[in-house]
C-alpha cells in the first residue's frame, strides 16, 4: 500500500502546485492561527514593558485586550503572505502580473489595503492605551480640566491617524499622487467646506469650550431643556449625564450658540414659592405664621439671612404668602435637603395655628324665592 506521504504522492501536481506545497501552506496557516494568541500575548507583553514606567494605573490585561484583535489581524495577513506566497498560479490560467488589471492584481491590493489598516488599527488601540493612562492620571488630579482634555486629544490624535491611513492607502493601493491631490483640493475645498460646514462648526466650538472654559467635565450645566453633569468634551459634540442617569449628546455648536447655565459655579440656590392659606385664618395667626417662618430661616445655618416672608396676595380660594430666601451651597443635592426642611417646618408652624393649607373651592348660595 502506498505510503501517504511517499515522494511519488508528494510530488503530484494539481492547479500548478505539488502536493507538497499545498502541505507547507497548510501547515503554515495552522501555525498562525494556533499561536495567533500567544504572539499577541507576548507582542503585548514587550509593548507594555516598553512603556511600564509610564504605564501607572493600567494593568498589562488592559493592553493586551486592546491589541488582541489588530494584531491577531496584522499577524494573520503576514502569516497568509508567507504561506500563500509559495503558491503560483497555474499556467493555464494565463493570469496577468501585478501591473495589470486581473485577479493576481486585485489580491495583492487587497492584501496592502488590509495590511495599512491592521497596522493603523493597532496604533489606534495604542492611542487608546495611552488614553486610559492619562485618564488615571487625570482622576487622581484635584483639577478637573484635565479630565476634558484626554478625550479631546485622544479623539484629536486619532483623526490624524485617520488621516494620514487614508491618504496612504490612496498612495499605495490605488497609486494616486498626494501632491497633486492636495494641489486638487484647493480647488474643491470650497465645495468640502460647505459640505462638512456643520462638522467644522462642532470642531470650532470645541475649541471654543477649551478656551474659554464656560464649564469642565463633572461640572452641573443647564442647556436649552437639558441639565445634568458634563461628562466628556468631544470633538464633535458634548456628552451630558442627566439628573435621570441618561446620556443625551449635544453637539458643540449648540453648546457655544445657546445660553449654558453652569449650576456648580453658584454660590448659592435662590427658592422662591407660594403657600395658600385659608381665608378662615385670623389676623393674628397670619401674622404668627409670617413670624416664626422668617424666624426660622433667619435662624438656619445654611440659609442667607436676607429671606423674605410677606403676605402676598388674595386668590379666590386662598390667601397667599410669598417666601424668598437663600440656600448657602453650590450642590443640588444639599439644596434639595435643605428645601425639604424648610418645607416641612412650614407644615408644622401653619398647622400648630387655626389653619391650614388651601385648595381650590367653590361655594353655592340658593336663594330662596318669595312665597306667593
Amino acid at each position: 500500500m502506498e505510503s501517504l506521504f511517499s515522494a511519488e504522492f508528494l510530488s503530484r501536481t494539481f492547479l500548478g502546485n505539488t502536493t507538497e506545497t499545498y502541505i507547507y501552506v497548510g501547515i503554515i496557516i495552522l501555525i498562525g492561527l494556533l499561536f495567533k494568541q500567544l504572539i499577541s500575548k507576548i507582542f503585548a507583553a514587550i509593548v507594555f514593558k516598553a512603556l511600564k514606567k509610564y504605564s501607572a494605573g493600567v494593568d498589562l490585561q488592559a493592553l493586551h485586550n486592546l491589541l488582541k484583535r489588530p494584531f491577531s489581524l496584522l499577524f494573520l495577513l503576514i502569516i497568509g503572505y508567507i504561506a500563500f506566497n509559495q503558491l503560483t498560479f497555474p499556467e493555464s490560467w494565463n493570469v496577468a502580473s501585478e501591473e495589470k488589471l486581473g485577479l493576481r492584481m486585485v489580491i495583492n491590493k487587497l492584501h496592502i489595503f488590509l495590511l495599512i489598516v491592521s497596522i493603523a488599527w493597532l496604533f489606534l488601540r495604542l492611542i487608546d492605551f495611552f488614553g486610559l493612562i492619562l485618564r488615571y492620571k487625570a482622576s487622581i488630579t484635584e483639577s478637573r480640566l484635565d479630565d476634558q482634555l484626554v478625550p479631546f486629544f485622544k479623539d484629536g490624535l486619532k483623526i490624524i491617524i485617520v488621516f494620514f491611513t487614508f491618504f496612504f492607502i490612496l498612495a499605495s493601493v490605488f497609486k494616486v499622487n498626494i501632491v497633486t491631490l492636495i494641489g486638487g483640493l484647493g480647488i474643491g475645498g470650497l465645495a468640502v467646506a460647505l459640505a462638512a460646514k456643520e462638522t467644522l462648526e462642532n470642531l470650532l466650538g470645541s475649541f471654543t469650550i477649551f478656551l474659554d472654559k464656560p464649564f469642565i467635565v463633572g461640572e452641573l450645566v443647564t442647556v436649552g431643556n437639558v441639565t445634568g453633569h458634563v461628562e466628556t468634551i468631544g470633538l464633535r459634540s458634548t456628552r451630558i449625564r442627566t439628573l435621570e442617569k441618561s446620556i443625551i449628546t449635544v453637539p458643540n455648536k449648540k453648546m457655544v450658540d445657546a445660553e449654558v447655565e453652569n449650576r456648580t459655579q453658584r454660590t448659592m440656590w435662590r427658592t422662591k414659592q407660594s403657600i395658600s392659606l385659608l381665608y378662615q385664618t385670623s389676623h393674628d395667626d397670619f401674622k404668627k405664621i409670617i413670624s416664626e417662618i422668617k424666624n426660622f430661616l433667619d435662624n438656619h445655618k445654611s440659609i442667607h439671612p436676607s429671606a423674605t416672608v410677606n403676605l402676598d396676595h388674595f386668590n379666590e380660594s386662598s390667601i397667599d404668602v410669598l417666601i424668598i430666601y437663600l440656600v448657602l451651597t453650590s450642590e443640588f443635592e444639599e439644596y434639595i435637603k435643605v428645601k425639604e426642611e424648610v418645607n416641612f417646618k412650614i407644615i408644622e408652624i401653619v398647622r400648630s395655628v387655626n389653619s391650614d393649607f388651601a385648595f381650590p373651592t367653590t361655594s353655592v348660595y340658593i336663594e330662596k324665592s318669595a312665597q306667593p
